[in-house]
């Protein structure tokens, strides 16, 4: 137990997703007292928190609601000295099809945050971006003073969000810190991002069906952007900056499919599908970050390679199929 952490009151928003649902767990052997605030549904449906242990989840206080709501966030902020905001809508597919809804949880969403936040005096709040904010690399690495393009509908909610978060840092003093991850992998994740969509066909079909295989992408593992979170929480100086969390390499989509296929040790035919594929301005097409900054002001560095973290994902997602709807595209 980190005595850091111990009986401080947290509050995770996004608690129910992918990188949440892992930071909650943390939270909770850290010795935290963490509330959860998760998407209500009538089903009570604690997303990604089900495969927690019963022994963590026993220590979790749950709030439903949605992050439209400024009274339901207020009521989840209000008592919390930290508040880690992870909720938001974060499909670039969806995006496209539901550009208002989108806008509305990330940007007001994010808004109501800031604004309890700033009510309730909290000591620290980490506000989480996205490397997509940056679009197609101009120069790399990209470090954080790379230009912001705004080449879908869920990167530019993010952009707005950013400096939603920005803008309370300098005229109310709000003590934020903007985490960009630099595309977080590992168990757990949805068919929605690219390693879980190779590795599931690539376990149970002939053939792996995918979008632009000439992209690359900087991909970090989970544990190590939970690491990121639990750092910038504490970090003295940290209030005001954006810090990229990235390993700092970067590797094409087909070389990825290839480790993959290698790793699961079956004979699959990898093939572009259309309906994959983003519009062509809206694509973007590299992405490697400069995490010097990470390392410098958090003292955060990667820890897990790719290699490893590939093998650890293949091991749960093989273990968990039934959670996936193998080959359907989902956005």
């Amino acid at each position: 137990m980190n005595t850091q952490w111990h009986n401080k009151k947290v509050l995770v928003t996004g608690a129910g997703g992918f990188i949440g649902s892992h930071l909650v767990e943390r939270l909770v052997e850290q010795g935290a007292q963490v509330r959860a605030f998760v998407r209500y549904n009538s089903r009570a449906d604690l997303g990604l928190l089900k495969m927690a242990s019963p022994e963590v989840r026993s220590q979790v206080e749950v709030i439903g609601g949605d992050l439209r709501d400024d009274d339901a966030v207020k009521q989840a902020v209000k008592g919390c000295q930290i508040v880690l905001h992870l909720g938001a809508l974060i499909s670039i597919p969806y995006s496209y099809h539901h550009p208002v809804e989108v806008a509305q949880t990330n940007l007001i969403g994010t808004l109501n945050v800031l604004m309890a936040c700033r009510e309730y005096g909290v000591e620290r709040l980490v506000h989480t971006s996205t490397s997509e904010v940056y679009g197609t690399a101009r120069q790399t690495p990209i470090s954080e003073a790379h230009p912001l393009q705004g080449q879908s509908p869920y990167s530019a909610s993010k952009i707005g969000a950013d400096k939603l978060a920005e803008s309370f840092y300098c005229a109310f003093n709000v003590p934020v810190v903007t985490i960009r991850p630099f595309n977080t992998y590992g168990p757990r994740q949805s068919a929605r991002a690219v390693i879980p969509t190779v590795i599931t066909q690539a376990l149970t079909k002939p053939v792996v069906k995918l979008g632009n295989v000439n992209t690359t992408r900087d991909f970090t593992f989970v544990q190590d952007t939970v690491n990121g979170f639990l750092l910038a929480s504490h970090a003295q100086g940290a209030e005001g900056k954006t810090i990229n969390l990235g390993t700092g390499s970067e590797i094409r989509i087909g070389d990825l499919v290839e480790k993959i296929v290698s790793k699961v040790n079956r004979p699959v035919e990898i093939r572009v599908d259309e309906e994959r594929l983003r519009p062509e301005a809206s694509e973007v097409y590299r992405l490697i970050s400069d995490n010097s900054q990470a390392r410098e002001s958090l003292g955060w560095q990667p820890e897990t390679d790719l290699d490893s973290g590939l093998e650890q994902t293949i091991q749960w997602v093989g273990r968990h199929l039934d959670l996936y709807r193998v080959g359907v595209y989902e956005f």
